[in-house]
């Protein structure tokens, strides 16, 4: 899920005024106004102009922390459209499913995972750290030859599907996808 945090200080404008400036269809992203305006009607009239939610100055940073959690998990599946594409294949979050042409199979939640990180990023190499870290957690014990198999069990799937997609590696620092065209180039 993507998230975005702006700080706005505008004294004089109002949170009707805010929205309207910056259009309160934002690529559906939750907006968490933090405000010194501590009036009922302050509130009301944020949270009537389209905020999500609202939390007044002080505040102490753990109830923040809860509310952007709370935010994340309100709408997780609003925030992505249903399929991402690249070269031959697309990826359905609605059904978890890789697809190329009329093929399609089945994801398990971190292959999942793992083909949108490289959807989203494809063009760059992206580090095994970060499939530990968004996927695994950070507390988690996983090491890197959790994510070669995962790749690996990917890497069939494409194959499976006949799709002229391959993830490449690049030793010692990540993955990447290469498109049919990118490969045909080289």
């Amino acid at each position: 899920m993507t998230s975005s945090f702006w700080t706005l200080c505008c004294p004089n404008w109002t949170a009707l005024q805010f929205f309207e400036n910056f259009g309160r269809n934002r690529s559906a992203l939750p907006v968490l106004m933090l405000t010194a305006k501590s009036q009922i009607e302050d509130k009301v009239e944020g949270l009537d102009s389209g905020a999500d939610d609202y939390l007044t100055k002080p505040f102490v940073s753990k109830e923040f922390l809860a509310r952007v959690r709370a935010l994340c998990r309100r709408r997780p599946l609003e925030y992505l459209s249903s399929a991402l594409s690249f070269s031959d294949i697309s990826l359905d979050s609605a059904r978890h499913e890789l697809q190329c042409g009329e093929r399609r199979v089945k994801l398990s939640q971190k292959e999942y995972d793992m083909m949108e990180m490289l959807l989203l990023n494809h063009g760059q190499i992206i580090p095994k750290e970060s499939f530990l870290t968004k996927i695994w957690g950070y507390d988690s014990n996983a090491e890197y030859n959790s994510i070669e198999v995962y790749v690996s069990f990917l890497r069939k799937k494409l194959t499976a599907l006949h799709s002229g997609v391959k993830i490449k590696i690049v030793r010692g620092v990540g993955y990447y996808l290469e498109g049919a065209s990118d490969a045909a180039g080289n």
